[in-house]
Formats: C-alpha cells, structure tokens, sequence
C-alpha cells in the first residue's frame, strides 16, 4: 500500500475533453492519466516547482514520486470506473445490457471481484452517460450528458461574414462530477509533494482542465481532497485464495518501461493511439508525436508490479523535451481468463 490522494472535482460549468480524433463536434468522457500529469505539471510550472517536478517524475530513475489515475465520473456518493477487462461484461441479463455499460459503481465492483451474485434489480442502465446506477438514483438523472453548443465567428476586418460552429462538452448534474486518485512513492514523495499538489489542483481548479479554457469551460470548485492509503481509497481488494495468480487491473493510460516484465502473450488489454498539439513558451500549436499505450480497464499479468514510463513527445526540433506520461497506477486483482 501506499499513500495517495482522492480526489473530487465538482464542474461549475461544461467540460471539453477532446476525442482521439480531435473532432469537435465529439467528446471524450475519460479525462484521461496523461492529461492529468500535463496538467498538473503546467501547474507546477506557474507554481515556480515546474523543473524539480519533472526531474522527480518524468526523470526519475527510481520511478515518478507521483502517479496519477484517469479522471472517472462520480455521482452522488457513488464513484464509477472503467471495469477490469476480464470480469467485463458479465454473463448475458434480461434486464440489463451491460454491453451498453462503460462505467460501473465501485461498490458492484468490489462484489464482482469477490464473486458474489448480482442483484440486478438493484442496479440501471443510465444510455446518456453509460453508466450502471443503483435503481434509486434513476430519479436524479444522468451523472451528466454529451452537449453540442454552437458559436459563430465573425470576420470584423473585412467582410464581416459569420461562420457557425459547434463543439461538444459535457454538462454535469447537481451533486456529480469526476473523480481521480494520486499514489506517492514512498513518504519523502508524500512530504515533499503532498503541499504542493494541493496547491496545483487548486490553480487547475480555477483556471480549468481540457479544452475550451478561454471560454471558461473546465473549472471546477474547490478540490475535495481526502488523505489515506490506496488502494484503500479507492477499492476494497478481494482476499485472494492461496495459489491464485494475481493479475494488474489498470486505472491509468500506461506505457511500458524496459524494466517491465509484462507477458504480453497472456493478459486482456487494449490500446489507443495519443497524440496532441504543444502548449509551451517555446512554442504553442505543433503536433506531439504519435504514442501507442494501453487504456483503462486493461488487465496484465507480469512478475511485479508495472512502472511505466514517460515518453518524450516532442515535435522534431522542439527546444525542450514534451513529456506524455505512460506511468501505471494498477490494482491487483485475482486473474481471471477474459469472460
């Protein structure tokens, strides 16, 4: 175990997180790990700790003094998460399409790890968010829904012509937002940072995450943070009988370290491909090189635990090295073959 953050963040206005394809009249509802660690390290850099910061993470030999989950909805009291790939879907239900389902309550979860029955008439399939709910929060709504808001651009130079568009963000509910957890390395990282991210999610808080910002879109009120030890924070782990093989449920993007010792011939995992344009002094507008990694919900089996790395990014030339984190925040889990 390790001690960590958890972290959440209640949208005062719409959030823009963008696709994959960078089209705009989509939207992602991950907000996604390497977004985090970019984020926040625009943050540190504001906060004068920006160099110290990505030689304690992005440079680090001994692994990143901190690692960051995605960015998941909460609802309520009721936290979701993209479910473990191996135990996801479970066996076909008259009464719910779980293959409509991308984010399920820790609470159903945890009694899926453990496998116990499911009570299906206790849970709902909320399509606008794709959420699993408990059944007596269908009268509360979505968690939040896919909006297309329009705008118009108007030429005042010359010949004053107007050109709509439009761009799509998601509009939360009263009492839901999202969520997102932090892991120290050990309690020199947890000292020496634990002030100072604090700090930084305040900053991000007001001047906001993801696209849009200019317009006032991805802020949030104040952070609540709740201290103590992950993965405790998050998710009750399953006892594992004696002589079960354990396996790593990812809740973060991941990039492979040389180190790892991941069999990539056994696990459930899949990938996307992240790319992205530079937001720096330097230099604002060019494209990221392009970076394979593993998305959420994968499952690995490997001898230890996996690192991850960070990749530099950077567009050919640029004066500074562009950092995409690839760091695994991981929770063990009993090894199932994939349902």
């Amino acid at each position: 175990m390790s001690a960590g953050f958890l972290v959440k963040l209640r949208p005062t206005g719409p959030w823009r997180i963008g696709p994959d394809s960078g089209d705009r009249d989509r939207v992602d509802l991950v907000y996604h790990s390497d977004a985090v660690y970019s984020a926040v390290t625009h943050a540190m850099l504001r906060l004068g700790h920006g160099e110290e910061w990505l030689e304690d993470t992005a440079a680090s030999g001994n692994g990143p003094a901190v690692r960051f989950t995605s960015c998941y909805p909460f609802h309520r009291n009721t936290l979701l998460i993209t479910p473990p790939r191996t135990h996801w879907p479970p066996p076909p239900s008259v009464k719910l399409r779980y293959q409509s389902v991308r984010f399920v309550p820790l609470s159903f979860l945890e009694g899926m790890l453990s496998e116990q029955p499911i009570q299906e008439d206790r849970w709902i399939v909320d399509g606008p968010s794709e959420c699993l709910l408990p059944s007596g929060k269908a009268a509360l709504g979505s968690p939040f829904r896919v909006v297309r808001r329009s705008r118009a651009a108007v030429d005042r130079l010359e010949s004053g012509r107007v050109e709509a568009h439009t761009t799509a963000c998601l509009e939360f509910a009263e009492g839901a937002g999202l969520w997102l957890a932090a892991a120290f390395r050990d309690d020199a990282a947890r000292e020496q940072w634990a002030g100072r991210l604090r700090a930084a999610l305040r900053l991000l808080a007001d001047s906001g995450f993801g696209g849009e910002r200019s317009h006032g879109w991805g802020r949030a009120e104040q952070p609540e943070i709740s201290e103590g030890l992950l993965p405790g924070l998050i998710v009750t782990p399953p006892a594992q009988a004696e002589g079960t093989e354990s396996a790593y449920w990812l809740l973060s993007l991941f990039s492979p370290a040389a180190s790892d010792t991941v069999d990539w011939k056994r696990g459930s995992y899949a990938t996307v491909v992240r790319s992205g344009r530079v937001e720096s002094a330097a230099g604002s507008g060019g494209e990221k090189q392009r970076a394979p990694m593993l998305v959420e919900g994968s499952v690995l089996i490997a001898a230890s635990e996996p690192r991850g790395a960070a990749r530099d990014v950077a567009p050919a030339g640029f004066p500074h090295p562009v950092f995409r984190s690839g760091f695994a925040f991981t929770i063990s889990i009993p090894w199932r073959s994939a349902v």
